[in-house]
């Protein structure tokens, strides 16, 4: 895989759970008290550094073969859960996924919760939700850099991609104060579940000591057919739409 695919393949990756971790702090922020939500945020960002930055080595150091099958076996759970509701979603069986509307829930949680800080921290109930989505979500971005990183052997070029998307869905946030209710973001998970799982049954397969035919160029027909494949799935349950799975 070159350094590009891996920058882009992060990059869309994390910008996925930015928005939904931008979400969460827009909602504190604008219903409580900025200052606590962004203290809440930086918080979980340093602590998720350190992880990243403790696991990274740590992963690095297991030899290739056992790595790759490990996290393969990690990537296809991930990527086929994140495409099994791109499937749904885009068959009509299961509600598209409304960033605004989670936006205005809450927002309105936050209005309705007491008030009080702790500390250097004026409103507590802001930092915490601001913390706990912005870490939940970050977990999610730091298995991504570590695994993608270290199974190439390139974390810088993972984390930077990560550190790309984060800036840019936050720069989005500032700019517009509100969730990026316009970003494809289900389109945008059909196109990184079909990443994550194409990858995943590559990397697995390696990790047994198998060999794909042309090595990495193998991705060139996995990938569009883990999407043709999926694809024909959304199109057989689009006309089954109103029956119970």
């Amino acid at each position: 895989m070159s350094a590009w695919v891996l920058f882009l393949t992060v990059f869309l990756a994390c910008a996925v759970e930015a928005v939904e971790a931008l979400t969460v702090v827009l909602a504190a922020g604008t219903a409580r008290h900025w200052g606590s939500a962004l203290q809440g945020m930086f918080a979980a960002l340093a602590l998720l550094a350190v992880t990243v930055a403790a696991l990274g080595p740590a992963v690095g150091s297991i030899p290739l073969v056992p790595l790759r099958l490990v996290v393969g076996a990690l990537l296809l759970v991930f990527g086929l859960q994140w495409l099994r509701k791109a499937i749904l979603r885009g068959s009509g069986h299961k509600a598209l996924h409304d960033e605004d509307r989670a936006y205005r829930r809450e927002l309105a949680a936050a209005q309705a919760a007491g008030t009080g800080g702790r500390g250097r921290v004026h409103d507590w109930y802001a930092f915490t939700v601001a913390f706990k989505g912005t870490f939940l979500e970050g977990l999610e971005v730091a298995f991504i850099v570590v695994t993608f990183g270290a199974n190439q052997h390139d974390l810088p070029v993972a984390a930077l991609g990560a550190a790309a998307a984060v800036a840019v869905v936050a720069a989005l946030g500032v700019a517009v104060r509100a969730p990026l209710a316009r970003v494809p973001e289900n389109t945008v998970k059909f196109v990184v579940g079909t990443m994550l799982t194409s990858f995943g049954l590559f990397w697995a397969t390696e990790g047994t000591d198998a060999h794909w035919p042309g090595g990495d160029a193998a991705l060139l027909a996995v990938v569009p057919a883990t999407a043709l494949l999926a694809l024909a799935c959304t199109g057989l349950l689009r006309r089954t739409e109103g029956r119970t799975l």
